[in-house]
Parts: structure tokens; sequence; C-alpha cells
């Protein structure tokens, strides 16, 4: 099942994340409640979920950010995809990905931007097949300590 996480989800997304880049969960404190109550509140911030047998084993971030061009139709930008490993290429995360679509199309968005670390084939093969191409846009990335 995709669907939009909810303020239980908490504790399962930051396990999950621990198969994208995360090494530790942060601790539990007021700061990430806070964090957690503003990203379920936010109508612009989609925290999807695939769950299977009860476990959320795939997700992703869609953020719809109001725009003034492009006839000021917002875009969508998409972060921190992640799949479990145990539940990879059983296409959840391309469910999560889909469901994102649907999410920015319902917001008349005009583009989807996505951005990986990841350098390894399969990977960009993977965002490639879901509909992402690296060939009309340049990333650049500055990193705040």
């Amino acid at each position: 099942m995709i669907r939009e996480a909810d303020k239980n989800d908490l504790k399962e997304i930051l396990e999950l994340y621990l198969y994208l880049h995360e090494t530790t969960i942060p601790e539990d404190s007021e700061h990430l409640r806070a964090t957690w109550e503003n990203i379920i509140c936010d109508e612009n911030h989609h925290l999807i979920v695939c769950e299977t047998d009860g476990k959320i084993v795939a997700s992703c971030v869609c953020v719809i950010i109001p725009n003034l061009t492009r006839n000021v139709k917002p875009y969508a930008f998409i972060e921190n995809v992640v799949t479990h490993k145990d539940y990879r290429k059983k296409g959840y995360a391309t469910a999560c990905l889909n469901y994102a679509k649907q999410v920015a199309e319902a917001n008349n968005c005009y583009k989807m931007m996505l951005l990986t670390g990841s350098k390894e084939k399969e990977t960009l093969d993977f965002y490639r097949n879901t509909g992402y191409n690296s060939s009309d846009k340049t990333a650049f990335i500055q990193w705040i300590d």
C-alpha cells in the first residue's frame, strides 16, 4: 500500500533511513518531535511510504515548491528515496515515485527534480527507468556545516 506518512510512522521511517545514508537514529528530543510535526502538518511536504505486511519498506519525500516563473506553476523536489535492503527490486520505490508524480500533477507542477549522491549505474538506471533524466540540468551543491 502506498500512502502518505502519518504521525505514528516516525520510528519506522527513521529505521528505514538507516538504509539511505544515516548511521544512527536520532535521539528522541523536542527538536525531533517539532520537526516531525512540521513535516506532517506542511501541506507542501509529502512523505510517501510503501507499506507491505504491516511494515514500511520504501519511502520518498516530495516537496511542492511555489514558484513565480512558468506561469506561476510550482515544481516538485524529490528527496530521500530509500528501500529496505530486504525488499529491493520489487517495485516499491518505483511505486513511491509514481505516487509522488501524482502529487506533483495534482498540484499543477511543471516539473519534478531529484538529486542522488549515488554514482552506481544500477541506481542511475533506476531513476532513468522511472522517467528522470540527467541531461536537462546540472546540479550544484554547497554543503553547510
